[in-house]
């Protein structure tokens, strides 16, 4: 019954939106397919590709540690989703990048399901650097993507681990559509032919459309930016990886979205 309720109350703001000629921002949770892929970086990247096509952009920080985006650009001070849910404006709490996007932690034991998260943010894109739990769901904060994408590396252990991380989300949230992005790839020839092995195995076996999301060329420009605490889009503009995050933003913009945007309740 909830997800009837809420399937109605998205479907009636989306028609309202329509009318008053706006558009409610698109949430893209990005998921790592194992620890170590790089899924922080592509995060930062993407936002700050999208900020230069002249879009508001919040990155969501679901992830912890020292390598998290929030430890990284933000510092331990910075302010998190529970200071949203309390009442403190996300223009307020969210710290602004160098890049131009706005970042917000979300951390455990923060309350992600108190309000829609695109009813507290008036920019167009919310990306979620998202964390799993232990049954590979995704949070309750990050299930209001409208496309879920599953971050991998051209390795064996990345695309097996990939697999597994799809099969999981598919069964956790009756996904029926995923996206597939592959991170530092040697060159596209490469990328086509795991992007091509992965949607078919998930066509084959899960009855899963898998999509692809793009391909971010390995680049050594990559970790100068990151030395320099900035996107590889900000420091090396002409670089091949910024160049692909710079396509990846454009096209993202364009995906199709749901028809009805809804939560991905859990099963």
């Amino acid at each position: 019954m909830s997800k009837v309720v809420s399937d109605q109350a998205d479907g009636l703001r989306n028609l309202m939106a329509q009318h008053s000629g706006t558009q409610a921002a698109r949430v893209i949770a990005l998921v790592g397919s194992s620890p170590r892929i790089g899924v922080t970086s592509v995060a930062l990247n993407l936002a700050a590709a999208l900020v230069q096509q002249g879009k508001e952009v919040l990155l969501l920080d679901e992830q912890s540690g020292a390598r998290s985006a929030t430890a990284m650009w933000a510092g331990a001070t910075a302010r998190s989703w529970s200071d949203v849910a309390g009442g403190l404006p996300l223009s307020t709490a969210a710290s602004r990048l160098a890049c131009g996007a706005l970042l917000l932690a979300v951390r455990p034991g923060d309350a992600p399901a108190v309000a829609e998260v695109r009813n507290l943010f008036q920019g167009q894109v919310i990306l979620v650097d998202a964390g799993l739990d232990r049954d590979g769901a995704l949070s309750p904060l990050a299930a209001q993507a409208d496309d879920v994408v599953v971050v991998l590396r051209p390795q064996a252990a990345s695309i097996t681990a990939a697999y597994a991380c799809i099969k999981q989300l598919h069964y956790a949230h009756a996904l029926q559509r995923l996206r597939i992005m592959l991170n530092l790839a040697a060159g596209m020839p490469e990328a086509q032919r795991v992007l091509g092995n992965l949607a078919g195995a998930g066509s084959r076996y899960l009855g899963l459309a898998l999509e692809p999301a793009g391909c971010v060329a390995e680049d050594p420009q990559l970790v100068r930016a990151l030395g320099l605490k900035l996107s590889v889009v900000e420091a090396f503009q002409t670089s091949a990886a910024a160049i692909d995050f710079r396509r990846i933003a454009g096209q993202l913009l364009q995906w199709p979205r749901p028809v009805v945007n809804r939560n991905l309740d859990t099963v």
